[in-house]
């Protein structure tokens, strides 16, 4: 049965640049939105074609790509899909696109979230038309990243992405939103710069005449340790600042709390995970005695980001604050099993990445549906609000459940994968961490509690509150639909992924 949906999924995508129509349709939909009149209607019906069809797409990649068979190679052999175009041939610049393990599920996720995101926010009346095409530009960035092997092509579209996300966060968000979208602004742009400066210096250093990023990869076995040390420091720090690790961290809690709930769906599901995505893409199998030298380091601050933030969770008062919090503790979980540099470890942290999208995108809604019908997201003015938002309370239990890890979901299978990896680099260095699974079941339990059992609050209006809409409870339930499906059924990823990493560490000799 497998075999004849990965045939037919084969057979209609045989002759197509799929990831190149994947990358473009959002632009066409961006542009025909902001050519669009006043129809509300029309506006979203566009906004949800034009991010459907490359869902559409991601699903029939699922089935229609190989895996299993692991070909000899090296760290970037044989992508599927494959598409190159020359650009700038004086330069060696090409649009160079193609997948494997690693990016297949990032790539399903970055139209799954944006169409998720255009759907919830079926409600926008103020500016749509910029508010709905913002979102499509940001999956074309998004896109981008994720299928790009041209190292200058994909610094470009990692800068595409925070031009969109700025003025999201700008024009629609709240009080602070200034403070937040120019803070937000400077901290990934000094970084990507930072990133910039170690990428041309690879470029320069191997002598190339080309940015593919699998020709720069074989060329890396002639570069000195110490260079390789230096050059992996400053694209840690360009991509530790985007997933975001402490001490570089304090950008996404102020981006979150400030922007509006597609926003922060989309900075959390898929902007953070460009960070984790470039340290393996690009960083570690590009230069390998880097990664082992700076390992440590990697590990140490990965279990500061998830223990810290833990801690900073549990005296939050607002609910999308301590959501905020949590994907810094979640995201400190990649950091960790990349920096093991085992096959468990850099399949889990890839794991975590796509199991994170799908849990903290239905955290963040549920948030956004809280501020939308209370009219507030503070912890301490709820209370007992189930009685009149039972869907509400099914879906926050089901998203809080998940995110602390709870066996059959899908944040399980991700987290249990990194603590074994550890636990076998490290051995009882794991109790370390592992306090985490305490303080997370801590916070999110307790905030549970206290917002949406016991008695019904008297700190706010509560006569005028209704459930969710049928436009905000679609997307929450698929979200955990597929929580519960990838967390039944995690092989249908982790298979993919680990045929990618196996070629990755026998590329830096380490498999």
């Amino acid at each position: 049965m497998l075999e004849g949906a990965q045939s037919f999924a084969q057979d209609l995508l045989s002759g197509l640049p799929v990831l190149s129509i994947m990358i473009f349709l959002p632009l066409i939909g961006a542009i025909l939105v902001f050519l669009a009149g006043r129809s509300m209607s029309i506006i979203r019906v566009i906004s949800l074609i034009f991010s459907g069809i490359p869902l559409i797409f991601a699903v029939l990649l699922i089935f229609a790509f190989s895996w299993g068979a692991i070909p000899d190679g090296e760290a970037f052999a044989d992508p599927q899909f494959y598409e190159e175009y020359e650009w700038i041939p004086s330069l060696g610049v090409s649009f160079a696109v193609g997948i494997d393990g690693i990016s297949l599920p990032l790539l399903f996720i970055t139209p799954l979230l944006t169409f998720v995101s255009i759907l919830f926010s079926w409600d926008v009346d103020r500016r749509p038309r910029e508010y709905f095409g913002l979102i499509l530009l940001m999956q074309v960035g998004v896109t981008g990243v994720f299928v790009l092997l041209d190292y200058l092509v994909f610094y470009i579209f990692w800068e595409i992405v925070l031009i969109p996300m700025y003025f999201l966060i700008g024009i629609w968000g709240g009080p602070n939103k200034d403070y937040a979208s120019i803070k937000f602004f400077i901290y990934t742009h000094v970084a990507s710069l930072v990133m910039l400066l170690a990428i041309m210096a690879i470029y320069f250093n191997a002598g190339a005449t080309t940015f593919n990023m699998m020709e720069l990869g074989d060329a890396a076995s002639g570069f000195t340790r110490g260079f390789q040390i230096i050059a992996f420091g400053a694209l840690l720090f360009g991509f530790g600042v985007k997933m975001p690790m402490v001490p570089f961290h304090t950008w996404l809690p102020d981006a979150h709390v400030e922007a509006p709930t597609a926003g922060s769906v989309l900075l959390a599901g898929l902007l953070l995970k460009m960070g984790g995505y470039g340290l393996i893409r690009v960083a570690i199998p590009t230069l390998p005695e880097g990664a082992s030298y700076l390992a440590p380091l990697m590990a140490v601050i990965g279990i500061v980001s998830i223990l810290y933030a833990a801690v900073v969770c549990l005296a939050q008062k607002d609910l999308k604050k301590m959501v905020a919090y949590s994907s810094v503790s979640h995201m400190g979980f990649v950091m960790v099993g990349f920096a093991t540099l085992s096959y468990v470890g850099i399949v889990a942290g890839v794991f975590v990445m796509f199991a994170h999208g799908l849990v903290t995108a239905v955290l963040f809604m549920t948030c956004g549906v809280v501020q939308h019908h209370c009219g507030t997201r503070m912890i301490p003015k709820l209370g007992g609000i189930s009685e009149k938002m039972p869907k509400l309370a099914t879906y926050m239990t089901a998203g809080f459940l998940a995110s602390l890890g709870l066996p059959g979901l899908v944040m399980f299978a991700a987290e249990f994968m990194t603590f074994w990896a550890i636990f076998n680099n490290w051995g009882l260095w794991l109790l370390v961490p592992i306090l985490s699974v305490a303080i997370t079941a801590g916070y999110y339990l307790w905030a549970l509690q206290r917002s949406m059992f016991g008695p019904l609050t008297d700190k706010i209006e509560t006569e005028n509150i209704h459930d969710a809409n049928w436009y905000e409870s679609a997307p929450m339930a698929i979200l955990i639909a597929l929580i519960a499906l990838f967390g039944i059924l995690p092989a249908i990823m982790i298979d993919r992924i680990g045929d990618a990493v196996t070629i990755i560490l026998r590329a830096i000799g380490g498999g």
